[in-house]
C-alpha cells in the first residue's frame, strides 16, 4: 500500500487521537525534509522471511542492502536475485565489522536473535529484528536495555502496528465506540506440518529449526507474538497471571514443539485474553476477536459488528413458534426462546476501510510500511515512540505462555521483566 494513500485512508492529518493510539506512525513526519537521505542497510538471515522484507527494502529508494550473511549458501544465492550487488557473508560478525553499513534487519532462528542484536548494538548498527526478540524472557529484557544504553533504533517484526485496518480499529477501541472490551479471543489454525523440505539429513535441523526445542519455541514465539500484542494494544494494559497446556497430538514426526497450544492471560481487574492455536485444522483460520459492551471487532477479516443490529422480522411461522414455546416455558426465562439462540449469523457487519482486505496484495498486512518507517528511523536516526516497548512485551507475553505451558501452572508476570512503558502502567525502580 502506497504510505500516502495509507495516511490519507486513515485520515491520520491533524488526527489527535490516532496519533495517541499509534504514536509511531510519527516515523512518517519526516519522510519529506529526508527526501535526499539514503541509508545502508545489511540483511542477516536471508531465508524466506528475509527475502519477502528484502523484497520490499531493494524497492525503497531511501536504502541499499549492501550486504547479506547467511551460514545457508542457497539463501545467499536466492537473496542475491534481489540485491545482486551486495556482499555476502557466512559470518554475520564480518558484515558486522563494515563501518559504512548503518543498520540491519535480522530474520534468523529465534535462538540467535539475542547475540545477533547483541553485537549488531557493540557495533554501532541500528537493529530491526524479527519477532519474537529473543530466546528468554531474560534476553529479551538485556536486549532492550542495550537499545536505551545505546540510543540506536530497535524495530521489532510487529507488522500489525502499521496494518491501516488495526490502526483504525484500535482509534475507535479507545473512544469507546464498541463500549467495554472485557474479553480477547485470539487464535490461529493451519493445517499444515509446518516442514520445509531438506536436501540432506544433516540440514534438518538447520531448516526446520522452528520445530525443535534448542532453536524455537513452537507456535507461541512463531505466531502468538503477533496476537498477543493486539490484546494488550486493545486492553491498554498488560495481563499479571497466564496459563496454559499444549501437547504434540497430531504431528508425531519427531518434532519437540507442540502443535496445539491454549493459554489464558488473566488481567488485575478480571478480564481475560485467550489465545489457541492448532495446525491439524485450517477452518477457522486466525483472528483477533474484541468483544465490547457495544460491539465486537474482528480486525483480520476487517470487519466490527455493533450488538444492537435489528435483522428483519421473523418469518410468520417461527413468530407462531416463539409464542407456542412462550406459553410453555415461559417468555424470556433466560436467554430469549429456544429457536433464537444468541448468535451473530444474521449480522453482517460492516468493513473497517470501507471494502473487504485483500490478502493478496504483498505487504498489505502492514509490512511494507513497517520496513519503510524503519528505513526512515535510520535515515533521521530517531527512534519513534512506543515500538521498541510493544515489540518487548509482545514477546515477553508469548514466552511466559510458553512456560506456562511448560511447566503445567499458572505463572505471574515477574516484577523484574517490566519496563518504563506508561500505556500499561508498568514501571521500574
Amino acid at each position: 500500500m502506497d504510505r500516502r494513500q495509507f495516511l490519507k485512508d486513515l485520515g491520520i492529518a491533524g488526527a489527535g487521537a490516532l496519533a495517541l493510539t499509534s504514536p509511531w506512525l510519527s516515523a512518517f513526519a519526516t519522510v519529506d525534509d529526508s527526501a535526499h537521505e539514503r541509508c545502508r542497510l545489511g540483511m542477516i538471515g536471508p531465508g524466506s522471511r528475509g527475502r519477502f522484507l528484502l523484497g520490499f527494502l531493494a524497492q525503497n529508494p531511501k536504502c541499499e542492502v549492501v550486504a547479506l550473511a547467511d551460514i545457508y549458501q542457497p539463501s545467499l544465492e536466492a537473496a542475491l536475485d534481489i540485491v545482486p550487488t551486495a556482499k555476502t557473508y557466512k559470518d554475520y560478525r564480518e558484515l558486522l565489522e563494515d563501518k559504512s553499513i548503518d543498520g540491519v534487519v535480522i530474520a534468523t532462528p529465534l535462538n540467535t536473535h539475542y547475540q545477533i542484536a547483541m553485537d549488531a548494538f557493540e557495533a554501532g548498527k541500528h537493529v530491526y529484528c524479527e519477532k519474537a526478540i529473543a530466546y528468554t524472557m531474560e534476553e529479551t529484557l538485556a536486549l532492550y536495555k542495550k537499545h536505551v544504553e545505546t540510543g540506536l533504533v530497535f524495530f521489532t517484526g510487529q507488522q500489525r502496528l502499521f496494518d491501516p485496518r488495526y490502526i483504525k480499529v484500535m482509534d475507535m477501541v479507545h473512544e469507546g465506540i464498541f463500549g467495554d472490551i472485557n474479553a480477547v479471543h485470539a487464535y490461529w489454525n493451519r493445517n499444515n506440518d509446518w516442514r520445509r523440505d531438506v536436501p540432506s539429513p544433516e540440514l534438518e535441523r538447520l531448516i526446520n529449526w522452528r520445530l525443535y526445542k534448542e532453536s524455537s519455541k513452537g507456535l507461541m514465539t512463531e505466531l502468538a507474538c503477533h496476537q498477543l500484542q493486539v490484546g494488550t494494544w486493545a486492553l491498554g494494559k498488560l495481563p499479571v497471571r497466564v496459563m496454559g497446556t499444549g501437547a504434540i497430538t497430531h504431528w508425531k514426526d519427531g518434532r519437540e514443539v507442540f502443535d496445539n497450544v491454549h493459554c489464558i492471560y488473566e488481567f488485575d481487574d478480571g478480564r481475560q485474553m485467550t489465545y489457541a492455536s492448532v495446525i491439524s485444522n485450517k477452518f477457522y483460520g486466525l483472528e483477533e476477536q474484541l468483544l465490547g459492551s457495544l460491539g465486537n471487532v474482528e480486525p483480520e477479516r476487517g470487519k466490527f459488528y455493533f450488538e444492537d443490529y435489528a435483522p428483519a422480522p421473523a418469518p410468520a411461522f417461527v413468530q407462531m413458534l416463539m409464542e407456542w414455546e412462550d406459553k410453555i416455558w415461559g417468555a424470556n426465562t433466560f436467554a430469549g426462546s429456544s429457536w433464537d439462540p444468541e448468535v451473530a449469523s444474521k449480522n453482517p457487519g460492516e468493513y473497517i476501510m470501507g471494502v473487504a482486505p485483500d490478502r493478496t496484495i504483498p505487504g498489505s498486512d502492514g509490512t511494507q510500511l513497517l520496513t519503510e518507517a524503519y528505513v526512515e528511523a535510520v535515515c533521521t536516526k530517531h527512534q519513534p515512540p512506543r515500538i521498541a516497548e510493544e515489540g518487548y512485551y509482545a514477546t515477553q507475553l508469548c514466552l511466559i505462555g510458553h512456560e506456562a505451558i511448560v511447566q503445567g501452572k499458572a505463572l505471574t508476570f515477574p516484577e523484574n521483566m517490566k519496563i518504563d512503558y506508561e500505556p500499561y502502567a508498568t514501571s521500574v525502580a
